[in-house]
């Protein structure tokens, strides 16, 4: 058996307020909000203060919600530019100390310090991290210390802003499975719900579950869950998961709650148009389209379907997810949609399988390829191509999200 990992989980503190604070130091102690726009119901908080928050200002509240709760509150739209920036220069201070950093989004990565912790202590190191990204950034972050990943993320959320919290695996009996089940990482609400229709309540009963029970009514997610809920987690920190893109997706919140189903699905439209805008520059194809609706009253709802072919147009992912729309659809009025095409892969050398469907299309395409076949008996295999790969150029839309894209920023 190997000797136990050390890491840490950094995540920085309201990051986005955070930051608008640090680049404008009017700003600090004051009640600051990040949202869209506000002259449209899509002006929702992003993300807001400590100080904000103490007034009851949270993420996803309507702006005019808020501002009515707090009319003192300063409200910015996002500068995704001069996030981008100060996240680099977090990373970087993480890498001085270690080559095995994983960015996990924006504004959150673990780093494994099993080999540092050799010459000093643990909590030595998370304070003077903690202390070089306060002052050379000016900027809180909270970190968590434990033997794997998932005990690293929950420590961190302990203790915020700039906390510092190590948890051992003999401390989740104590310090987790009192807690419900919702509170923990990869728990949401309609897991959350169907755990507790199998009287799974806290984080504890779900620890000691009959794993037989759980994979029956959650498939292998369940087996997994109960693992977390012990305390245990055998992912590695991956430096190399920056490169792995395992889906892409766009969604959009309406300007008003709506039900006309023509404007819905012009809406589809819009939403495909982007996700196979972004296929198309990262040179990727999926064989799964998944849906999201979340109606007025905030309930969520997803429908996926795998295909027996990978797609990537724009036509071919609209008509998937309109379909899967149709079939999920009761008719109440719709506030979110959103497209997600996964199980990506490289669409370079990708094999199309002949269907029905499809027959007609590659059938045309016969004669050209007999035409091929006798020119290159004749003047030799590949001295003509049907196409060649140009470069697209990337543009704003064609990124996948911006807590993701930020990983281009680190690939250097």
């Amino acid at each position: 058996m190997g000797s136990v990992r050390i890491i840490f989980h950094v995540d920085m503190n309201s990051f986005y307020a955070s930051v608008e604070q640090a680049y404008n130091p009017d700003l600090k102690g004051k009640a600051v909000a990040i949202a869209g726009n506000p002259k449209e119901r899509r002006g929702i908080i992003v993300t807001s203060s400590y100080e904000a928050r103490a007034k009851g200002i949270y993420t996803t509240m309507n702006v005019g919600e808020a501002l009515r709760k707090c009319p003192d509150l300063i409200v910015l739209p996002p500068d995704f530019p001069k996030y981008r920036i100060a996240s680099k220069a977090m990373f970087s201070i993480l890498s001085e100390y270690t080559e095995i950093v994983e960015p996990v989004s924006i504004d959150e990565g673990y780093i494994d310090i099993t080999a540092l912790s050799k010459e000093r202590h643990p909590l030595e190191l998370a304070k003077e991290i903690q202390l070089r990204i306060l002052h050379e950034l000016d900027l809180p972050c909270s970190i968590g210390i434990a033997p794997n990943k998932f005990l690293a993320k929950t420590a961190s959320d302990m203790k915020k802003p700039m906390g510092i919290t190590v948890l051992r695996k003999r401390d989740v009996p104590t310090k987790l499975w009192p807690l419900p089940v919702i509170e923990m990482h990869g728990v949401g609400e309609s897991t959350s719900k169907k755990l507790a229709s199998l009287k799974i309540y806290t984080i504890g009963d779900l620890a000691n579950a009959n794993e037989g029970l759980l994979k029956e009514e959650l498939g292998k997610n369940g087996v997994r869950l109960r693992e977390r809920a012990n305390g245990n987690d055998v992912r590695k920190v991956d430096p190399d998961s920056i490169y792995d893109t395992k889906s892409v997706g766009n969604s959009t919140t309406l300007p008003y709650d709506e039900t006309d189903i023509e404007k819905l699905e012009e809406t589809f439209e819009r939403l495909a148009d982007k996700v196979a805008e972004r296929l198309a520059v990262k040179k990727l194809c999926g064989t799964t389209v998944s849906i999201q609706i979340r109606d007025a009253d905030w309930n969520n709802h997803t429908r996926s379907k795998t295909l027996q072919n990978p797609i990537y147009l724009k036509n071919d992912i609209c008509d998937e997810a309109i379909n899967l729309f149709h079939k999920a659809w009761d008719g109440a009025p719709i506030r979110l949609l959103g497209i997600t095409v996964s199980n990506v892969k490289d669409i370079t050398n990708v094999p199309v399988q002949l269907t029905f469907d499809n027959y007609e299309q590659y059938a045309k395409d016969e004669p050209i390829y007999d035409v091929i076949d006798d020119i290159e008996k004749k003047f030799g295999k590949g001295f003509i191509q049907r196409g060649i790969s140009v470069e697209k150029k990337s543009t704003y839309a064609s990124k996948t999200s911006f807590s993701k894209d930020f990983l281009e920023d680190l690939k250097d």
